[in-house]
């Protein structure tokens, strides 16, 4: 097999290297822009788009040395992942152009090694549109079928910020600020770049890690570890298994209804996860904005009552129901139907247990109800006891 060098191709002019090799390779594969902008002779190029299997045999059968253009740095969500599948990474010489997720940044004036990139380029954008929703610095490689206004479209009422980089390094490249409204409002062409920023939360980031991939340290956090009215929290014994059972992290997004103190939709968000909390009562609304900002996480809070303040969000990963009020069976129905993983709900209550479970065996999930009785040891002068606290089921479906 003939030797394969990627070129990077990030606006500014190639090396002497890479003019050489540009110069005797028998074939040039690229994007009809790389390949223009390039004056590669049709009689040696080939255009990569679509299916590549029929460019990856030629580059097999190729009888000397073959060039592959790309954009930016292509180690980095890019075809050098493809080529080195196919051919082994031995096989590759690599001369990588600067990314288009640093240019994105510089040309912003932000720094990024705290920053999370997620590609929604060939890929289901939903996990990229969680990921925005949960962290405050984030750059979204963006596709022809999902642009800059339609990532903007998703994040409405989660107060981003956005930087869009436009055809980076080509003649015809913009920049453009704005929030979600605004970015919705233009037309975008491919390929760009969106940077979306929760500004607040980025101008007190100090980070030790690139990415900001510290884990939370800690979980099932003591309940003091946040402001709730008295009893009315979901207690860090019961709160280990119900986010065992949840299985929150990026990408996902959990809705938390009933949610009370919020502690389930934080530690969620302390997870990486994006959150959405429904709370109906104002003082409990305050106290879940105090414990986010406590917690330095995003938490979208949702004010008004179930079923009816679910039915215009977007679609959860996962949802926890902690409370067993009016319209309980229609609530667990609609959670169970919109779920794309899993459904936790605690109860105390006895009568509440069967039902729910029937509601999410019929809704197709698979029904595991665990009954929860622990004990806290509490210290008498020099003597000790058991606390007990209030015995809670635990009932949980997910989808097969």
């Amino acid at each position: 097999m003939s030797r394969i060098t990627v070129i990077g191709l990030d606006g500014g002019p190639l090396s002497a290297e890479a003019e050489t090799l540009l110069r005797e390779a028998v074939l040039v594969f690229g994007g009809k822009r790389h390949l223009a902008a390039l004056a590669v002779e049709p009689g040696r190029s080939a255009v990569l788009e679509g299916d590549l299997s029929g460019a990856l045999a030629s580059v097999e059968r190729a009888t000397g040395p073959v060039v592959v253009l790309a954009s930016g740095d292509p180690g980095f969500f890019g075809i050098v992942r493809l080529l080195g599948e196919r051919f082994g990474a031995g096989s590759l010489r690599v001369l990588p152009g600067i990314s288009s997720v640093a240019l994105a940044f510089a040309r912003a004036g932000l720094s990024w090694d705290d920053a999370v990139t997620v590609s929604a380029h060939g890929r289901d954008p939903r996990c990229a549109v969680n990921v925005c929703r949960a962290r405050p610095k984030v750059a979204v490689l963006t596709s022809p079928e999902f642009g800059p206004a339609g990532l903007a479209r998703e994040l409405e009422g989660w107060g981003r910020a956005f930087f869009v980089a436009e055809r980076l390094g080509e003649a015809d490249e913009r920049t453009f600020r704005g929030d979600a409204a605004a970015v919705v409002g233009e037309e975008w062409r491919d390929p760009s770049v969106v940077l979306v920023l929760d500004e607040a939360r980025v101008a007190s980031m100090k980070r030790w890690v690139s990415s900001g991939l510290e884990g939370p340290g800690r979980w099932a956090l003591p309940e003091d570890s946040f402001e709730y009215r008295s009893g009315m929290i979901t207690r860090s014994e019961t709160r280990a298994i119900a986010l065992a059972r949840l299985g929150p992290g990026p990408g996902d997004l959990i809705w938390d209804v009933g949610a009370g103190s919020g502690s389930v939709s934080i530690e969620s968000a302390r997870l990486g996860a994006a959150a959405i909390a429904v709370e109906r009562d104002p003082e409990s609304c305050a106290r879940v904005r105090n414990n986010a900002a406590r917690h330095g996480v995003c938490v979208r809070l949702v004010e008004g009552e179930a079923p009816d303040a679910l039915r215009d969000l977007p679609d959860p990963d996962t949802v926890f129901v902690g409370g067993s009020g009016g319209g309980f069976e229609e609530i667990v129905e609609l959670c169970a139907v919109r779920a794309r993983r899993a459904v936790v709900i605690t109860l105390v209550t006895l009568e509440r247990v069967i039902p729910a479970g029937k509601i999410l065996e019929d809704c197709g999930l698979e029904v595991e109800t665990t009954f929860m009785q622990a004990s806290r040891v509490k210290g008498i002068g020099e003597l000790h006891r058991f606390d007990a606290m209030t015995p809670v089921f635990i009932v949980s479906g997910r989808k097969p």
